[in-house]
């Protein structure tokens, strides 16, 4: 393969048709997006850390869309069982540090299980969401990081419960009404000498409040930058699978 193929599978975790499904899904994205989404995985990192390997790939094989060479690489090692994202030009706008970490934690179940192409995939899910929100609107970050879907178990689950704890609380109310009877008239409801009234006064009911958010000072939002082994300005993060 070439080195400049955006999917590089050194450690031979994909079947043929797995790795051809890969590459095909990121070329489109890359495409559209107008941004280079790299998937790499190796042995060895040859003695370097797991940021500093991913960022001379990235920089030798000369990745990255446009002149700024715009940006992703994911990194698998499977020496020490390393996940990394290396950043590079507006792909360090597009994955902040908290949205890279996001993303390691949906890939990394499917990563611990040996699900590689799983993992990929949803990997080139969530760059292609992560791209499209920083385009239109504003990049993930820790405070607007994307919800996990609610699992359809709790469907059924929620209905059940539901159900049950509104039988017990109308069954709770009919059993306090067993000792009332129709009347006639609305005043056989009220006992003799229960209400007497001997003060009147004018109450406020309703009062106005403003209040204006204070603005939050959150210093591990954004992207933090290093320069890599060739010169090269990334941003980027990882964890173990």
């Amino acid at each position: 393969a070439s080195e400049y193929e955006r999917v590089q599978d050194l450690a031979d975790l994909l079947s043929d048709s797995e790795e051809t499904a890969l590459l095909e899904k990121l070329d489109e994205l890359c495409k559209r997006q107008k941004m280079e989404i790299v998937v790499l995985t190796t042995n060895t990192l040859e003695g370097l850390t797991p940021r500093d390997y991913a960022d001379d790939v990235y920089d030798y094989c000369d990745f990255g869309y446009g002149e700024s060479r715009d940006g992703a690489l994911l990194l698998i090692s499977m020496e020490d069982n390393d996940w990394y994202i290396s950043t590079h030009g507006y792909g360090i706008t597009v994955f902040t540090d908290a949205g890279i970490q996001y993303i390691g934690e949906q890939i990394k179940k499917d990563l611990s299980d040996g699900d590689f192409s799983e993992a990929f995939d949803t990997f080139a899910g969530l760059c292609d969401d992560f791209i499209t929100r920083a385009r239109n609107d504003s990049p993930y970050d820790s405070h607007n990081l994307p919800k996990e879907p609610l699992s359809l178990i709790w469907i059924p689950i929620s209905i059940v419960v539901g159900v049950y704890l509104s039988f017990i609380i109308v069954g709770n109310m009919k059993a306090k009404l067993k000792t009332v009877r129709f009347q006639a008239a609305a005043g056989n409801y009220i006992k003799n000498g229960s209400l007497n009234v001997t003060e009147s006064r004018d109450l406020f009911l309703y009062n106005t409040v403003t209040c204006t958010e204070k603005p939050k000072n959150d210093s591990s939002s954004g992207s933090s930058t290093h320069t890599s082994p060739s010169g090269s300005i990334h941003g980027g993060g990882g964890g173990k699978f």
